[in-house]
């Protein structure tokens, strides 16, 4: 099949931001040269479900280059950049995404690159919020057969994928990338941590410094933003329904309330819960003027944008990534990003050292799978904790770092109960 982009002249200057996202990737570099060319992924085929960028695009043309037909959608055209897209296609990579496509194009892209992908054989998919496995248990089953396994990006996704194995649908194994601990721990809350308030600061070009920002939920996201808006200054007060999480933010020096409540008290809010509705109408009603929201979160729904446009009188662009909704009071609320992921849509996304570590993560998932998927029980498998641990070492060794290894005599005393 053949591509479907905006501009193939722009790739010029994405083959720049992929070269210079190669010059920061030594793991996924060192993943390439110690596993992916072994020839187990060779003949296979990968449908991607990603958001196009650089980083996205360096994982697909390092298994492109180990013998994979790679076929790459994303999951909304707001996470599409044109010139990265066109250079992906130069280099041998089937694309069918473009920034211009109306949102509801999304599925028919990742449609046809489950087709592509499956065109000549088995397949992997590398999920983004399991899109492209529900779509093959939908509207694409006639491809099941075909693939092989699956490994997801998102918490989100892994949710979704886990209610999928309770309800005896799932047909495929599916390996929750993200719960792997080179993924979660580093991606999830150095990455979003970082990314997610360099795109909010971007889009208002304002500080943190001395201001109350609100995160709502408190798992590794939560934690990273909290950390970082700390650090930048911010008065931080976290929203969780989970009592221990609740607890955790206040023993790490946070203030913790009821989001309604917060609401009454934030001038930044931040969503990081992977569930629908966190802020919504009545949270609206008590926010202050000039309140920014913007959502960090998997979930595209954590802010509820079409109670907030229904609430307000006047929409209005404030910025390039900045919307104004003014309320019949007078008040304005400002939402970065459509209140969508805000560091893919008013930013690039994580930094490259993080995401060398996540896509690393994923390329040994595909290798896993096509060594190992057909064994697997259809069900959502764990990473084997010797991949993950490999990965780390990877990196120690590229930063110029190392570990001890654990000798004979104190394995031992860990394994009796005697000594």
């Amino acid at each position: 099949m053949e591509s479907s982009i905006r501009d193939p002249s722009l790739a010029p200057e994405g083959h720049r931001k992929m070269d210079w996202a190669a010059r920061h990737s030594p793991v996924l570099d060192a993943v390439r040269g110690r596993y992916l060319e072994d020839g187990s992924l060779k003949d296979l085929g990968v449908a991607i479900c990603l958001p196009i960028e650089a980083k996205t695009a360096r994982l697909a043309d390092v298994l492109a280059g180990a013998g994979v037909r790679v076929a790459v959608a994303a999951p909304l055209p707001f996470v599409v950049q044109d010139d990265v897209a066109a250079a992906l296609v130069e280099r041998g990579v089937t694309v069918f995404a473009s920034s211009e496509s109306p949102p509801e194009e999304a599925d028919r892209d990742l449609e046809r690159a489950l087709d592509a992908a499956t065109a000549d054989g088995e397949a992997l998919l590398i999920d983004d919020r399991a899109a492209l496995v529900r779509i093959a248990h939908t509207t694409r089953r006639g491809l099941l057969p075909r693939i092989r396994g699956a490994s997801e990006e998102t918490t989100s996704g892994v949710a979704k994928l886990r209610a999928m194995e309770r309800g005896g649908e799932l047909r495929f194994a599916c390996i929750a990338a993200n719960d792997a601990r080179c993924k979660h721990l580093f991606d999830n809350r150095y990455g979003t941590g970082q990314s997610a308030l360099e795109a909010i600061m971007h889009a208002t070009n304002l500080m943190l410094g001395g201001k109350r920002m609100v995160v709502a939920g408190y798992g590794w996201c939560g934690r990273g933003i909290a950390r970082y808006a700390a650090g930048l200054g911010a008065r931080v007060v976290v929203c969780e329904v989970d009592p221990v999480r609740g607890l955790e933010a206040y023993a790490d020096g946070f203030e913790v309330l009821p989001a309604l409540e917060a609401a009454e008290v934030g001038e930044i809010f931040v969503t990081a819960t992977g569930n629908r509705g966190v802020l919504g109408r009545e949270h609206f009603a008590r926010m202050r003027d000039g309140a920014i929201l913007a959502n960090a979160g998997g979930v595209d729904v954590e802010i509820d944008v079409e109670a907030l446009r229904a609430s307000a009188s006047e929409v209005r662009r404030a910025r390039r990534d900045l919307k104004e909704f003014v309320m019949p009071d007078g008040r304005s609320l400002f939402l970065v990003g459509r209140g969508m992921v805000v560091n893919l849509t008013a930013g690039d996304g994580h930094p490259v050292e993080i995401m060398d570590l996540t896509f690393a993560i994923q390329a040994l998932c595909a290798h896993h799978l096509a060594n190992e998927g057909a064994s697997l029980s259809p069900s959502v498998h764990l990473l084997p904790r010797e991949i993950d641990d490999e990965v780390a070492r990877i990196k120690l060794e590229a930063v110029g770092m190392g570990i001890d290894e654990i000798t004979p005599e104190q394995r031992a005393f860990l394994e009796s109960w005697r000594d």
